[in-house]
């Protein structure tokens, strides 16, 4: 049996980072002219590179970085001309460059880098120095976004990051600078003082591990061969490393776990073609690796297994779908009319929706609830107390599961490992029930939420259900809270910031976040609360389009909030946040081209569970 069929062996190789990616590429750079070249290595090899093809034009002087599955170059001059042009290519086949989109301003020399879903791209000059940082989600296309800003302009910058922090080297500022600025990758604001490099100097070469990142070489011109090391979770200055088989600047580094490599460069005089290696956890100076196809200076370079890249979100490798792996569902829902399709993601990856299978019935203004392996819908329009139960697991239809206590629509639920409880609904009833899911069976009685409305939405931990906004009959703020395990009434939890109705939620184990509704108004607030605690709601962001009606679930890190009606028509936009953090969400997909509203949602590993 071969080893794709080994899962046990698959994962050791996962955990020891052996499938980690190593294929590591360089592009363009002058050579004068300037070039298109693309070439790529193994990492965990030693030779020269190979070609790889070209980018769709011949440029210097970008900045590149990438995920397991696309490498992305922005930025850089062609004939001493400055551009915004961001292209890709995909790491694990050959080929050339395609269009992607555009940076949010031409800019040559900015620093680069990413995580497995945002790659970032930091200062620049055009001719005037930037401090403009901006993004893009790495499996779509379009244009960058803006992210916020360095501490200060800068340009022949350098960047190297971990999963979740980048860490730019502001090389000119105007003058030579040792200054390193960090941004939290998942988040949205400006840049923050990490640290000094052990000299001021500019254009240094970058990779490293998820633990460590590695500043190599720099201008002035043959005068720098020194390594620098940071350790991420800390801050503080840069510590040495040791250095590099030849002084030079304007080299590119690439990285993964186990290894990092710096190519080409500037000696002074001349172009160098040498590619020297290290490895990231250690000390010591840099060996001989082997030599670039064609030296080249003012060179990118990205891998698809550097540090930034979190195996956490990388599904080990497996022939069946793993519960609690991070799959979500969308529920029939209204186009304006009810539907019976169930949309399908994957949490931990971007992307559009897929058909997953039907509900045994159409349903509009039912709710979702479950557990890691069943998902759950209940209740709905025009008032109805059936519940449905579809195994996430499989594709197909739902099933007859059981009934509410009382038909109603527009309910919140929350969920356990073992046990759901729905709240509220029409006609701005309290009354909160609950099923053992695992069990088909008829709702019981759980108790009362302290206010009689609907139109709300509950999300929750492993131990504490919260409700929030709704119509009692006028749209109110509150949030109720009740344990889970047990029965009783419903606790005041604190407030929203505004009074929305048709509202959705998602929660962590830590953290619960609604978002959206309307007051009249249609919203695109982000609020959350500490679900452990009581209090008011604390302002996290916003959504990409204000919407009402949307389907929000989650796994224990990120949030997707998907569809509702953006008036006049329904959207089909997925928004997906990270919940540790805060910043406005980013874009994740599309829905099918059945746009809905008022769906149910559910996954397998949301905070609940």
């Amino acid at each position: 049996m071969g080893n794709i069929w080994n899962i046990k062996a698959r994962y050791k190789a996962a955990m020891n980072a052996e499938i980690r990616g190593t294929r590591g590429m360089w592009f363009a750079g002058g050579t004068a002219p300037e070039s298109n070249v693309i070439d790529y290595i193994n990492i965990l090899s030693t030779g020269n590179a190979t070609d790889f093809g070209d980018l769709t034009k011949a440029k210097y002087q970008c900045a590149a970085s990438g995920s397991t599955t696309r490498s992305v170059i922005g930025g850089g001059a062609t004939n001493g001309t400055a551009e915004n042009v961001i292209e890709f290519v995909t790491p694990a086949s050959t080929g050339n460059g395609a269009d992607f989109g555009d940076l949010t301003s031409t800019r040559t020399r900015p620093a680069g880098f990413s995580s497995n879903t945002r790659a970032i791209w930091g200062g620049g000059k055009d001719p005037s120095v930037s401090d403009v940082i901006d993004y893009i989600s790495i499996a779509s296309i379009g244009n960058a976004i803006d992210f916020g800003n360095l501490h200060a302009a800068a340009s022949y910058l350098a960047g190297v990051c971990s999963p979740t922090r980048g860490v730019i080297h502001t090389g000119r500022a105007p003058g030579d600078s040792n200054v390193l600025d960090y941004i939290e990758i998942a988040s949205l604001g400006n840049a923050t003082d990490f640290g000094d490099l052990s000299s001021a100097r500019y254009q240094s070469a970058c990779s490293g591990s998820n633990l460590r990142g590695l500043f190599a070489g720099g201008n002035p011109l043959g005068s720098i061969n020194t390594i620098d090391y940071i350790t991420f979770a800390t801050i503080g200055n840069a510590a040495d490393f040791g250095d590099l088989s030849t002084s030079r600047g304007y080299a590119a580094g690439c990285s993964n776990n186990l290894r990092g490599v710096f190519g080409g460069g500037d000696p002074g005089p001349g172009v160098s073609n040498v590619i020297d290696y290290v490895n990231p956890v250690s000390t010591g100076n840099a060996a001989d690796f082997g030599d670039l196809t064609v030296g080249r200076t003012e060179i990118a370079s990205a891998s698809n297994g550097h540090g930034g890249i979190d195996l956490d979100f990388i599904q080990r490798p497996s022939v069946n779908y793993m519960p609690g792996s991070g799959r979500a569902m969308w529920l029939g829902g209204g186009t304006p009319s009810a539907q019976n399709v169930i949309q399908s993601i994957h949490i931990t990856t971007l992307g559009n929706a897929f058909d997953f299978g039907d509900l045994a019935s159409t349903s509009i203004q039912g709710i979702g609830a479950s557990s890691v392996t069943r998902g759950l819908v209940c209740g709905g329009a025009p008032g109805v107390d059936t519940i449905e139960s579809i195994e996430l697991a499989s594709q197909g239809k739902a099933a007859d599961f059981g009934n509410l206590t009382d038909a109603r629509a527009l309910l919140a639920a929350a969920s356990s490992f073992t046990r759901a409880v729905c709240a509220g609904g029409t006609d701005a009833v309290n009354v909160i029930d609950y099923v053992t899911i695992a069990t088909a069976a008829n709702a019981a009685d759980f108790g009362d939420l302290t206010d009689a409305r609907f139109a709300l939405y509950g999300c929750g931990s492993t131990t504490r259900a919260v409700y929030g906004g709704g119509m009692s009959p006028s749209n109110v703020n509150i949030i109720d809270y009740s344990t889970i395990a047990s029965t009783g009434d419903a606790t005041d939890f604190g407030d929203l910031n505004n009074s929305p109705e048709e509202v959705s939620a998602t929660s962590s184990s830590t953290r619960g976040v609604w978002g959206g509704g309307r007051t009249p108004t249609l919203l695109n607030v982000l609020d959350y609360v500490t679900i452990a605690s009581t209090g008011d709601a604390t302002d996290f962001g916003d959504l990409t389009v204000a919407r009402r009606n949307l389907g929000a679930t989650s796994n224990r890190l990120r949030g997707v909030f998907a569809g509702g009606e953006a008036s006049p028509a329904n959207s089909n936009v997925i928004d997906y946040i990270t919940i540790a953090s805060t910043g406005d969400a980013a874009d994740f997909g599309d829905l099918l081209a059945i746009t809905v509203q008022i769906q149910a949602a559910v996954s397998d590993s949301h905070g609940g569970l």
